[in-house]
């Protein structure tokens, strides 16, 4: 959930003087896109994982400040709660054999993070969300010991100024109140990031917000929350209800979420993303981070307490030019490191396509109509059907065979990815898409049809991770 900073607890003139900082950062940044002062550099490629830590019944292992002090790899840190982690990439300039070069970079990472888990006593499991977690288990003694994450705790109940209730309708029906940010560490995610030419960043960026529907219900892996069958991908109404507070003048149930698929498309400029960050959300974490205008650093903060499903960054080139990126939320973590690089292809390759498309024509589908084949998708999955560029209404498996994967294929062509790289991994997505068997229908089959224990599903389901094979391939073993 991003930086950590030095303190936990602030007064009036902390958010006052933070609020004129952003201010100023965020006018800074609109002059330089406006001068296209923001780096050119051609797209980059990255991701961040999120995983979990469990003991030998499957239960969550609140260990994560052990392993990470003893495992001391600098792409590995913590997350919200003490179960769970996350393993970052180094940046990969987007052609050639990105995608096979993304893919060791992971293994090498989670097979060095698996045998130092194991040397604790500990597995480490990469799934959306743990089929054997409890409420119980999301307390403030289970969140990890950062400045951070209790002033957002603070800072966001005092926004609601009631307690979080869940209320859930898939297959089943979940509703619970909670009484902290908790229930966000439920969710583990795969964040893949795209650094991008300031010409086009904000193009991409609605180009992701077009591919989140088909994305969320490929990389479905989330079907189970304390023992309720729910969404194909419960990820998603569970992060935007676990932290749901709104805009200014305490609009908790306003038009502006701090969890969201966002307002609407960049028209213009990436920096609409921002200005409306610094206009329409106040302000969580006012830490004075003592630096220039030109480090953004007050702005990166107050964006990284805004959780869009598809959210712009500012970052730095090596030679201290600032860039943008896009972060794509979407993706459940797992269910193995091959299918988490072939999610990566399959969205690199599709946004990549309807960017060019954008740019040729203009935007192919109101913002509307993105937004509700999102949430179709996440709800019901390669079931769904979605409305597309046709105007018509297509099931979204069908979409995905006749238009979407040979979108992914042209978009990774021109980008100069290699051939090799397109066959393998968007092979995998082809034979995910034909067996319609992703990580949510694996669960799910596995408990109607062979066996309605969670611990025991979990067993196999890391069982088959170890393993290796894609998903599409997996067996319900016992």
């Amino acid at each position: 959930m991003g930086q950590e900073i030095s303190l936990s607890q602030f007064d009036t003139d902390d958010f006052i003087r933070f609020h004129q900082k952003l201010e100023q950062e965020t006018f800074l940044l609109n002059q330089l896109i406006e001068q296209k002062a923001c780096s050119h550099h051609n797209p980059v490629a990255g991701f961040e994982l999120e995983a979990w830590l469990v003991d030998k019944d499957m239960r969550p292992s609140p260990i994560n400040e052990r392993f990470l002090a003893t495992l001391n790899d600098p792409m590995a840190s913590a997350e919200l709660a003490k179960f769970n982690i996350e393993l970052n990439s180094n940046p990969v300039l987007m052609t050639g054999d990105v995608l096979s070069g993304l893919h060791r970079q992971l293994q090498t990472t989670w097979k060095n993070a698996y045998q130092h888990a194991e040397s604790l006593d500990s597995k480490i499991i990469m799934i959306g969300i743990l089929p054997t977690l409890k409420q119980e288990d999301l307390n403030l003694s289970n969140m990890s010991d950062m400045n951070r994450y209790r002033a957002l705790n603070e800072q966001i109940l005092h926004s609601r100024g009631k307690p979080i209730h869940i209320d859930i309708n898939g297959a089943e029906h979940l509703r619970l109140d909670h009484y902290d940010v908790m229930l966000e560490s439920a969710t583990t995610s795969f964040q893949l990031h795209v650094q991008l030419p300031l010409e086009v960043a904000h193009h991409f960026y609605n180009a992701a917000i077009i591919a989140s529907a088909p994305m969320v219900a490929l990389c479905a892996n989330a079907p189970f929350l304390f023992g309720k069958e729910l969404w194909h991908e419960s990820r998603i109404p569970l992060f935007e209800q676990a932290i749901e507070t709104g805009g200014y003048e305490g609009a908790a149930q306003g038009p502006l979420k701090r969890v969201s698929f966002g307002s609407g498309y960049a028209r213009n400029s990436i920096i609409e993303c921002f200005q409306e960050n610094l206009e329409h959300f106040p302000v969580l974490l006012p830490e004075d981070r003592n630096s220039a205008t030109e480090a953004f650093e007050h702005l990166r903060l107050h964006n990284g307490t805004i959780w869009r499903w598809n959210r712009p960054l500012v970052g730095f080139d090596e030679d201290g030019t600032p860039h943008i990126r896009v972060e794509h939320r979407t993706p459940a973590a797992g269910p193995t490191v091959i299918d988490t690089i072939a999610n990566a292809a399959f969205y690199y390759g599709l946004a990549q396509n309807i960017c060019t498309e954008i740019l040729a024509r203009g935007l192919p589908l109101p913002f509307a109509q993105a937004k509700d084949n999102f949430y179709q998708a996440a709800h019901s999955g390669l079931d769904c059907n979605i409305i597309w560029f046709d105007g018509n209404r297509h099931r979204l498996q069908d979409l995905l065979k006749s238009e979407l994967l040979p979108r992914a294929v042209s978009g990774l062509k021109s980008l100069g990815v290699s051939p090799a790289d397109c066959d393998d991994y968007l092979g995998v997505i082809r034979q995910r898409i034909i067996t319609k068997q992703n990580g949510c229908y694996w669960q799910r089959q596995y408990i109607r049809e062979r066996n309605p224990d969670f611990t025991e599903m979990t067993k196999n389901y890391l069982k088959n991770q170890n393993a290796g094979k894609p998903v599409s391939e997996w067996l319900l073993c016992e």
